[in-house]
């Protein structure tokens, strides 16, 4: 070893307990709220919905759709996105599809509506597929979401009065199930 070299300093150890406490402050100044967390009105977010979405859900339903989504998430009978969608269409589940309203471009979802009263299934737009995939407990966005009535060991599903209500709603609207 030479004059000019100086030893190098050593790392100071830190206790798990210090670095927990440091990362807790680091997670901390990270929670700041940020765009993406700050809670958008229903009103704006119905001005970003493409012309197909129709019948879209008002806001009192949007958010019982959003509830009975969250709890099909939590049981297991729910289907997430148009692959998923249609092939448990083709596979007959049956139950009530919850379509996003703001999905671009239009082409993405455009055949759903036409598959689902083909095959009998109600169906109701919601104005933000960011909030819809977030009640699906996911992190990306869903366009679409397939409820079926009943899990597949045969029971029902979690919250059957909520869905009971979305698909009398949705059948409203359903131009095959209207009596002349």
């Amino acid at each position: 070893m030479s004059d000019t070299d100086e030893p190098k300093a050593k790392k100071q150890k830190t206790s798990k307990k210090d670095r927990k406490s440091i990362d807790s402050k680091k997670e901390k100044s990270k929670e700041e709220p940020s765009s993406s967390t700050v809670e958008v009105p229903y009103e704006e977010r119905c001005l970003a919905i493409n012309i197909l979405a129709s019948p879209l859900a008002s806001k009192k339903s949007t958010k019982k759709a959003h509830k009975l989504v969250r709890k099909a998430s939590s049981s297991k009978s729910l289907r997430r996105g148009v692959k998923e969608l249609v092939k448990g269409v083709r596979k007959g589940d049956k139950g009530l599809a919850i379509l996003a309203g703001d999905v671009f471009p239009i082409d993405v979802i455009s055949h759903l509506p036409v598959l689902l009263e083909e095959h009998n299934i109600p169906y109701l737009f919601v104005p933000s597929k960011r909030d819809l995939g977030a009640a699906a407990c996911t992190k990306r966005p869903t366009s679409c979401v397939l409820i079926k009535d009943k899990k597949g060991d045969g029971k029902e599903i979690e919250g059957k009065d909520i869905f009971d209500a979305l698909v009398e709603e949705a059948k409203e609207y359903d131009p095959n199930s209207r009596k002349n």
